[in-house]
């Protein structure tokens, strides 16, 4: 963690010596889903791990079905009490996702929303809900530091609200994870679909998406599956505009995919896109200690529309997260509050402040100032303004993007 305070475990193990009740739901992948990275899966080595550490907090492991996973990246914080506080987002609590800056070395750009009042308890729930039924709970390790039976009560009162913006907790949970229809408080017994289970965070994509009506700005660590690419053309159709931030350098699966004859139509959707000249696709790339410029990897998962409307989280815009894995996104109704979350990553974006434009002009802004960087780097000029750097939509993932 940033400033010397150590890795998370060092967090975790001081909250506890402090008197703390800390809980962590950790994602145990199957031989399927073991390709997605660095995880803490709960092996022999990651128990004698703890026990080494005298790591105190209660853990416990839970699959998803097939080869996806939990991707959830939720925080809670004094849960049921007046200060509850949770966070929602995609950041990883790896060293690289959280050092502050956007140099290009390395450093990633990702995104978490603090959240306070009812939709916190709503995060309370989801954690409630995942807890007590958590796949490996009656496994061998399973569970660390606690009973295996033991049960967490839901929540019984909604926080008060603390403010006047209206947030809506939404979920992907994949069919036959969680079967508990426990209510929310003030709300009915919610029963996750049998067979299809929870979408509602790839629902209100689509209709935010087919409710714009003047702009859409969007990051996602990954390409816009086919249902996504065919609304998002519609809304340019009625003359919205949009801007498309992912990472400079493509995810490893995209390079492979474009030498794969079946996987045309995915990027013929992309390259319809680029048509449109009120759509821009792009990177940030920052300086490196060189002088030069290297992107920036963009983890973040977020949306704003019309400058109103708002979602942050955790969900991808490819199949596995809209359609399998389990997610967590905060939606925000609210025109200051997402009116001032693009004034702030456009400032760092465009190295130009955009306050006093509207929402249109600014996506114009961001438009010629990426495509203005991007002839710039081309031939050799490192000096820009902001981060942002156009892409090529009809070669993106193949060896040069730009």
């Amino acid at each position: 963690m940033p400033d010397g305070r150590g890795s998370i475990f060092d967090v975790l193990d001081r909250a506890v010596e402090r008197g703390l009740d800390v809980r962590v739901i950790f994602w145990r992948p199957n031989p399927e889903s073991s390709g997605y990275g660095q995880t803490f899966a709960g092996t022999s080595t990651d128990f004698d791990l703890l026990a080494a550490r005298g790591s105190r907090f209660l853990a416990r492991w839970d699959r998803a079905p097939l080869a996806y996973c939990h991707h959830q990246k939720s925080w809670l914080v004094d849960a049921g009490r007046s200060s509850e506080t949770a966070f929602v987002g995609g950041i990883n609590p790896t060293f690289a996702a959280v050092e502050p800056g956007h140099m290009g070395e390395g450093q990633r750009h990702d995104i978490y929303v603090e959240i306070t009042g009812p939709s916190a308890s709503d995060v309370h729930h989801n954690f409630v809900q995942r807890w007590n039924e958590a796949s490996e709970r009656n496994m061998a390790l399973g569970v660390w530091a606690h009973g295996s039976d033991e049960r967490l009560p839901f929540p019984t009162d909604l926080s008060e609200a603390r403010g006047n913006t209206v947030v809506q907790i939404q979920r992907n949970v994949h069919a036959g994870c969680y079967s508990d229809p426990h209510a929310a408080p003030g709300c009915a017994p919610y029963q996750i679909d049998i067979a299809s289970g929870e979408r509602s965070i790839t629902g209100q994509y689509l209709l935010a998406i087919n409710a714009a009506r003047r702009s859409i700005y969007l990051e996602n660590q990954a390409l816009p599956v086919p249902e996504i690419a065919y609304a998002l053309e519609e809304a340019l159709k009625r003359g919205v505009h949009v801007v498309l931030l992912v990472p400079g350098e493509p995810e490893e699966y995209v390079s492979l995919w474009r030498q794969r004859p079946e996987r045309k139509p995915f990027f013929d959707r992309l390259e319809v896109l680029g048509q449109y000249e009120h759509f821009v696709l792009t990177g940030i790339a920052g300086k490196t200690r060189s002088g030069d410029r290297a992107y920036v990897y963009v983890h973040a998962k977020i949306m704003l529309v019309d400058d109103v409307w708002a979602t942050i989280g955790s969900c991808n815009l490819h199949a596995n997260s809209l359609f399998g894995h389990s997610e967590m996104n905060a939606a925000v109704w609210d025109r200051d509050v997402v009116r001032a979350l693009r004034c702030q990553l456009l400032l760092e974006h465009l190295g130009q402040d955009t306050e006093h434009l509207d929402d249109q002009w600014a996506m114009q802004l961001y438009q010629r100032i990426a495509r203005e960087n991007a002839a710039r780097w081309e031939v050799g000029d490192v000096d820009w303004q902001g981060l942002a750097c156009s892409l090529n939509p009809a070669t993106y993932g193949e060896s040069k993007a730009r």
